[in-house]
């Protein structure tokens, strides 16, 4: 049966000293060879330190190679790998490890001593903490160094099948509080199968990457592994770093969203030397706008992969995409395109999915196929609320399919902000700020942001006889949120408009103060 692992095993007879990953970071690279070995002698070391099949290993890096050597190493022993991002705060992170019951966290020194170790006596499941760049803190805790040097270079994959679950990718859920997407060995064998076939990956390809690692967009990288190319890792997007790691590793994909292509648009006349290699560019993470991919498209002559999907698909593991042959399935720079691998897609009443929409009607997007998670960890009734018997996922998302079956995306079900590809779940943001002492009422919504696509905005009201300003609040929540999650603008209200006096209107605070250019 299948370890989806063992590409690596593959990898190292034909390609057994090419480049796997690079680090310009760290000015370090890893060859097949050596991403084997230390993949295997992270393994046996997770294996002596009790980790068992089924067991869940919590991930809480930054982007680099030690992340997806951490990957690796969990689903090769048959372990379930929890990626959890590193600007996660405590709070946010102890629902992830508790929900999970994650015995193992690997982390770095910062995220032991500031979110972990003030954790550990609420964890009574967590047993060992690994220590990346630093040396053993004392307690339970034990360095990656000694780990991976004291461990042999020898595993063979445990063995598992299609179905058995591999990563838990916790997204945003209808309480506020992230869901474990259940992915599985066959899930991740189905995306990087789809990925390779829309970008056309092979063994000639280098691949700049800088999507948070903890997020499924790191599918992109490992697929360009699975085809024997070079995976560039990037820590985080940066314009000088961006150009300059694309000339000089000749770089033939790009990871990209719509704010970097709206970037890139707007740079400087020269920017276009930067790419003479590149081949195609992705797009992901949220809507982008015609005029941009259109513009973006005209100047750089290089085509968009304009993809969508969800961590419950594996991004395109089941999803369409605009494939770089097929351009014209953008249907004038407007499309997500067509289904790949072995997608299925189609448009249901949004109160009624056993009713299907006709071609050019408007309703919630499903889709079908290996790709899809089995479901949500020990969440039966959203799991049941989203995937159906006959194996379709909801999406939450909204939008139609035109005569040839091509996929356009028109809004989303679900009130989830997406900025820079970063999802923000309003109700989550909302339970903070409604512990500020000042606070009464509160309600988050999306506001334009050309560059961004979606910024979060707060309506506040204040208790009676408070006074507070913008900065108030926003500080308020920056101690208590991840970045990306605080809201970039505050407007005070009398109160927040409400359907039968509890359902909050956000469309209504959206079309009010969001600044959203009309259609």
């Amino acid at each position: 049966m299948p370890n989806f692992t063992t590409f690596l095993d593959v990898n190292t007879h034909y390609f057994p000293v090419k480049r796997a990953l690079v680090f310009p970071a760290r000015n370090e690279y890893y060859t097949y060879q050596d991403l084997l070995n230390l993949v295997n002698r992270l393994g046996n070391g997770l294996k002596r330190l009790g980790v068992k099949k089924g067991d869940r290993v919590c991930v809480y890096l930054p982007s680099s190679p030690e992340t997806l050597i951490s990957y690796f190493a969990t689903w090769r022993i048959g372990g379930i790998c929890v990626p959890a991002n590193i600007i996660l705060k405590k709070h946010e992170i102890t629902h992830i490890i508790r929900n999970s019951e994650s015995s193992m966290v690997i982390t770095n020194e910062q995220g032991y001593k500031d979110v972990i170790l003030p954790l550990k006596p609420e964890m009574p499941a967590l047993q060992n903490v690994v220590i990346v760049g630093g040396k053993d803190l004392g307690g339970e805790t034990v360095s990656w160094r000694s780990l991976t040097e004291e461990s042999p270079s020898e595993l063979r994959a445990e063995n598992c099948g299609f179905d058995d679950l591999c990563q838990l990718q916790y997204t945003a859920g209808t309480t506020g509080l992230p869901k474990g997407a259940m992915l599985t060995h066959g899930n991740w064998m189905a995306a990087v199968e789809a990925e390779g076939w829309v970008l056309g990956l092979s063994e000639n390809d280098v691949y700049l990457g800088f999507y948070p690692m903890a997020h499924v967009g790191v599918s992109w990288g490992i697929s360009t592994l699975k085809a024997g190319g070079t995976f560039i890792i990037m820590e985080r997007f940066n314009l000088e770093a961006y150009l300059k790691l694309t000339a000089q590793y000749g770089v033939t994909v790009l990871s990209g969203m719509p704010p970097v292509l709206h970037t890139l648009v707007n740079s400087p006349p020269g920017t276009e030397d930067y790419f003479r290699t590149v081949r195609v560019i992705i797009s992901g993470g949220g809507p982008l706008p015609q005029k941009v991919w259109e513009d973006f498209e005209r100047r750089f002559k290089i085509p968009v992969a304009n993809a969508y999907g969800l961590s419950e698909t594996i991004v395109v593991g089941t999803a369409p995409s605009v494939t770089p042959k097929f351009t014209y399935l953008s249907k004038g720079y407007k499309s997500v395109g067509a289904p790949v691998g072995y997608c299925e897609v189609k448009i249901v009443d949004e109160k009624n999915p056993q009713e299907e929409k006709k071609p050019g009607e408007v309703g919630e997007i499903a889709l079908r196929g290996p790709g899809v998670a089995k479901g949500y960890w020990r969440n039966p009734e959203a799991t049941a609320e989203a995937f159906l018997p006959d194996g379709w996922f909801l999406t939450g998302d909204l939008g139609y399919l035109d005569e040839d079956g091509v996929l356009y995306v028109t809004d989303r079900k679900k009130d989830l902000i997406i900025m820079s590809g970063w999802n923000i779940y309003p109700a989550e943001v909302e339970n903070v700020l409604l512990h500020h002492p000042k606070v009464a009422d509160v309600a988050v919504f999306a506001r334009y942001d050309e560059r961004r696509g979606e910024i979060p905005a707060a309506a506040v009201v204040l208790k009676p006889g408070e006074k507070a300003d913008e900065g108030d609040i926003i500080s308020f929540a920056r101690e208590r949120l991840a970045d990306y999650k605080v809201p970039r603008a505050v407007v005070f209200v009398d109160s927040i408009p409400r359907m039968g006096g509890w359902k909050t209107l956000r469309r209504v605070l959206r079309e009010k103060y969001g600044g959203f250019p009309s259609k």
